[in-house]
Formats: C-alpha cells, sequence, structure tokens
C-alpha cells in the first residue's frame, strides 16, 4: 500500500517542479527584496512542503544565487549563435549586433516581473558568486564589442564600452516598471531605443559643449533647521551611506553610531530605529524630485526646455547623491507597509508627471509609449553611477546627449543651444 500511495505521488507530481520552484523564488525576491523572502513563502507559492522545497535547494541563499544565474544563462544562450559568425565589414558587424540586441531584448521583455534581479538584489551574492555573474555579464558584452569595434571603428574603445552599457541599460529598463505594451511591439521600440545609441554622434558630446546643469542647491537656502538638528542630518546621510554600501539589513545601529562618534543609545535620541531612519532618506528623495520639477518649471520658456532642464538636473543630482538614490531604488521592499505604499504613489506621480511632460514634446506618442524611452534615461543613469569613474564635465555632457537622443529633443531647443 504504501508503495503504491508513493508511485502515485510521482505520478503526480509535475516535471517541471524545478522550474516552478525557479519562477517562484525569482518572482518573490524581485517583488520583495532578498532579505523579506522565506523558504517557506516560496513554498507555499509552489504548493509544496518546505520539506519538498529543501530537496531541490539547501538554503534560500542557494536558491537566490541560482536564479541571478539563470538570467545570465539566458543571456549567453540567446547571444551564442549570433556572436559565432565571422564579422569583417561593417554591414556585416551591424546584422550580427541587430541579431545580439534584438536577442538581449528579447530576454528581458520575456519576463520583465523577474529579470532585472541581478542589477539591485545582486548585491546580495557572496564574493565568488558576484564574481561568477559578473564574469557571465562580461562575455555576453564581449559578445557585442567585437562586432561594434567592426562598426563604429571611428569612436575611441573606451567611448564605445560606456556606450554598449548604455545601450545595455536601455534592453534591461523594462524591468523597471509594467506599462502595458505588447511583447512585440515593446521589443521593437527597445531595439530601436539601443540604435539610437551605438548610432549616437560622438562629436556632438566629445568636446564637452553640451551643458553641465548643476542641480538648485535649495538646502543652503532654507538653512539647516528645516532639515531638523545638525546631528539628526548627520546620522541621516552616515545611515544613507550605510545603506547603499551594505544594505539595509546588513547594515545595523551599532554601525551607524560608530560611524557619527555616538553610543547606540544616542542615535535613538534622534530616530526611533532603522526604519524610521529609511523613511527619512525616501522623504529626501521625494523632495529633491519635487524640487526639481519646481525649478525646471520656473526656468522654462516651453515643454521641451522644461524636459531638458529636469533630465539635466536628475543627472546632476543622480551623481552628486549617489548614495541616497542607490537606496531609493534598492530598498523599497524595507519599508513599513504603510510607507511603501505611500513613497510608491509619490513615485507613480513623479513619472507621471515626467510622462505628461515628454507628451508635451512629443504629442504623436502614444501614452502607452511614451513612459518607454524615460525609463531607459533612468535606467543609463542609475547604472552609469557604478560604471563611471568619475562624474566631471565631459560625463555630464555625455549623459546629456543621451538624453537627448534617446528623447529626441529638438535641436533648436534653447537649453541645448547655450
Amino acid at each position: 500500500m504504501a508503495s503504491s500511495e508513493k508511485t502515485a505521488a510521482q505520478r503526480s507530481r509535475p516535471r517541471d517542479r524545478k522550474q516552478q520552484i525557479e519562477k517562484a523564488a525569482a518572482e518573490a525576491f524581485a517583488r520583495s527584496g532578498y532579505h523579506p523572502v522565506s523558504m517557506q513563502d516560496i513554498a507555499d507559492t509552489v504548493g509544496i512542503t518546505a520539506t519538498a522545497l529543501y530537496r531541490h535547494f539547501p538554503n534560500k541563499y542557494a536558491l537566490f544565487a541560482h536564479t541571478a544565474f539563470a538570467f545570465a544563462d539566458r543571456l549567453l544562450s540567446a547571444t551564442e549563435e549570433a556572436s559565432s559568425r565571422e564579422v569583417l565589414s561593417r554591414q556585416e558587424a551591424r546584422l550580427v549586433i541587430e541579431e545580439l540586441i534584438d536577442a538581449v531584448a528579447g530576454e528581458f521583455v520575456a519576463d520583465r516581473s523577474i529579470n532585472g534581479i541581478y542589477r539591485w538584489e545582486g548585491r546580495h551574492l557572496k564574493g565568488d558568486d558576484r564574481a561568477k555573474l559578473n564574469r557571465k555579464l562580461a562575455v555576453v558584452g564581449s559578445r557585442l564589442t567585437i562586432p561594434y569595434a567592426v562598426y563604429r571603428p571611428d569612436v575611441p574603445e573606451h567611448e564605445r564600452t560606456i556606450i554598449l552599457i548604455a545601450a545595455f541599460s536601455v534592453l534591461s529598463s523594462v524591468t523597471m516598471h509594467t506599462t502595458r505594451i505588447a511583447k512585440p511591439r515593446l521589443r521593437a521600440r527597445l531595439n530601436e531605443l539601443a540604435w539610437r545609441l551605438l548610432d549616437i554622434d560622438v562629436g556632438a558630446y566629445a568636446d564637452g559643449s553640451v551643458r553641465r546643469t548643476p542641480f538648485p542647491d535649495w538646502e543652503a537656502e532654507e538653512g539647516p533647521s528645516a532639515q531638523g538638528s545638525p546631528r539628526r542630518e548627520q546620522l541621516l546621510q552616515a545611515g544613507i551611506k550605510l545603506f547603499a554600501e551594505h544594505g539595509y539589513n546588513d547594515a545595523t545601529i551599532e554601525d551607524l553610531a560608530a560611524a557619527v562618534s555616538l553610543t547606540p543609545s544616542g542615535v535613538y535620541r534622534h530616530f526611533a530605529g532603522k526604519s524610521e531612519l529609511l523613511t527619512a532618506a525616501y522623504d529626501r528623495a521625494s523632495a529633491w524630485l519635487d524640487k526639481a520639477g519646481e525649478a525646471a518649471r520656473a526656468q522654462s520658456q516651453s515643454p521641451a526646455e522644461e524636459l531638458r532642464l529636469l533630465c539635466g538636473y536628475y543627472v546632476d543630482h543622480s551623481f552628486r547623491s549617489a548614495d541616497l538614490m542607490r537606496v531609493y531604488f534598492s530598498e523599497q521592499g524595507n519599508l513599513d507597509p504603510s510607507d511603501l505604499k505611500h513613497f510608491v504613489q509619490m513615485q507613480r506621480d513623479h513619472v507621471a508627471r515626467w510622462t505628461a511632460l515628454f507628451h508635451e514634446v512629443h504629442p504623436d506618442l502614444s501614452a502607452r509609449d511614451a513612459p518607454v524611452p524615460l525609463y531607459a534615461f533612468f535606467s543609463i543613469i542609475g547604472d552609469q553611477m557604478t560604471f563611471l569613474p568619475e562624474y566631471d564635465d565631459f560625463a555630464s555632457s555625455r549623459l546629456l546627449a543621451f538624453s537627448d537622443v534617446l528623447l529626441d529633443m529638438p535641436v533648436d531647443d534653447p537649453v541645448s543651444a547655450q
């Protein structure tokens, strides 16, 4: 009897059980982050016991690493055939690049909810595993680097690398949003936007003539009292730095106290705990984005000028406050539920204002198409914060040129003419 029950259980077990587990885990990690997800959560989603789950993966970290590697492996598989072709001419190079770009776009579009896990949650990989993931992604990058060198011999090698990273950011930008658009149409749109960068006129920014747009220093105008006591501000800055470097869950109150030469009890005189400090960081980022919109509106005389000023402010602020922006985009899952709902709505409002402005500049675009180039721009800035060795006038000029071609900005815009 026991043998017959065991045979029946084996027959009822889906052959793709491991794939079901991988997908459920990837969705959970992408939605909630690494730390809040438990093995029991994943088992419940799949409809199995935790004991059954442990037969496939020994622990949560092993499952997480597997999901991160799985996407990189899919990219390697999707780009393998095109990368094997010999490239001897510029025309052949373009054909190979077209295949590679479309293959990568197809992988990102296939399951947008999980394919961006490597971007923010990949920081939880341990040293050897992080290096392994980076090696896999580097192979994908090298498959583009070789034909692109043939296609654009006029561009210096270092500049080609930055352009390719930006093009990859465009393709991966679909993991940042849930805009409803048919997959074939979205895939084609990503291809088009990536090629705008790959074909960019480097001479348009190589001389640094695209003017840098410093973010308004409104904190200095309002004074320290507007942001609380100097010690509270010191703690907030230290907390943002710790969260950006180590992640919210791995940063402790003791770490924070040591960073500002306080005892842990001294921290609690200013913040009730890490949660309140994280909320304050989100308040800071949201306030800056609001101020940027106000400043751009006040200083512009047309929608195109306003949008370009807003892009300039966003670029300058993102690099000047890189730690804050990393926290802003990566730690939502650690906010208290009520705060999370509030800040998600604020983010949607910010994007809605950008989209409405972009639609004023390009009224021919549909409401569904309009957000796609904007998220591509946000994705590029987020990735370039990691890859650029320094942010100077030349880097600013390059990024503003990227935004110009992505957003198809009018060439007679007063800001770009300065």
